[in-house]
């Protein structure tokens, strides 16, 4: 199955670019030591050259210009619409995770905004404390005892590993939000839309990484691989050595 161009370019911002937003949550990392989860590291710091080469020469001025000239009324509406549908994929994927009350949560979430809040268009569900739950397919994955193996960074489409990969590849072909749409213009359009709004919420971090990361690669490895125990696990992983 293939991606459409806008498709690829849209994926790679949502997922790759996503780490942006842990990389000061986590602490800075060592690059003194080789990192065991990582045994392709040369041909993953090599992919992640061309993908960091691709955001600055791309995704990141027109992050900038939506910023700069969208109007910002606009680009709250176009946040939740997104969120909304990442509301869904969440829910179904705490479903398949046997958590009652998360899924309920979510589809409550995705019903109010959906009518009340006119498609999503306005985030009525957080007003009323209905809480967010992010769940996708490699977190359910790992729940069910998939060993995540070894991390790999993804040409277009950034941080991962084996599990998470696989699990990125049901989140995109068989999430049925925007594959619900027929004309392909029309879904490709939404992708980059959505892309572009993601990446807007990263801008201005970059100057923040590079002060206080003394490898780019390895930060965001290491960043990667801590949320993403860390989002497995609810927040409360085991201890290394489990």
């Amino acid at each position: 199955m293939r991606l459409g161009t806008a498709r690829c370019a849209a994926i790679f911002c949502i997922k790759g670019l996503a780490a942006l937003g842990i990389f000061l949550s986590v602490g800075c990392a060592s690059v003194e030591d080789p990192n065991p989860r990582d045994p392709w590291e040369p041909m993953n710091r090599q992919i992640f050259k061309i993908n960091d080469s691709v955001d600055k020469a791309v995704i990141k001025p027109v992050a900038v210009a939506y910023k700069d000239y969208t109007p910002t009324l606009l680009q709250t509406g176009i946040n939740n619409f997104f969120g909304n549908l990442r509301d869904f994929w969440s829910a179904v994927n705490s479903a398949l995770q046997l958590k009652g009350g998360d899924t309920a949560e979510g589809a409550a979430r995705v019903v109010v905004n959906s009518t009340v809040g006119v498609l999503g268009v306005i985030d009525v569900a957080s007003k009323i404390n209905l809480k967010k739950h992010k769940e996708d397919f490699g977190q359910t994955l790992g729940y069910w005892g998939v060993p995540s193996g070894p991390y790999l960074v993804l040409p277009f489409f950034g941080p991962s590993d084996l599990r998470d990969a696989s699990g990125f590849l049901i989140d995109v072909q068989i999430n049925p939000t925007l594959k619900s749409v027929k004309k392909v213009r029309v879904r490709n359009s939404l992708y980059v839309v959505n892309a572009v709004d993601t990446r807007k919420g990263y801008l201005g971090m970059e100057d923040s990484l590079d002060a206080i990361a003394l490898d780019r690669y390895s930060f965001v490895r290491d960043a990667y691989l801590q949320k993403r125990l860390y989002d497995i696990y609810d927040g409360s992983p085991p201890d290394i050595d489990e």
